[in-house]
């Protein structure tokens, strides 16, 4: 049986990196709920910074493991 991979994230602000890690590792350096990690990968947190003026200075998440 082998173990499930750990996924990897990294947490933006426009061209900076603020975090990146497991979401745990993310949420302890930004200060925030894993949760809050979870949802900035969401297609519906990406769809309304889409939707911002300025969407270069909202934070957003990327899922480094994603497959699809």
């Amino acid at each position: 049986m082998s173990r499930p991979m750990r996924s990897e994230y990294a947490i933006y602000r426009g061209e900076d990196l603020l975090a990146m890690g497991t979401v745990t590792d993310c949420a302890n350096k930004l200060g925030v709920s894993e949760r809050y990690i979870y949802w900035l990968t969401s297609p519906t947190a990406q769809r309304r910074i889409a939707t911002r003026k300025n969407p270069d200075k909202c934070i957003v998440g990327v899922s480094l493991n994603d497959d699809e």
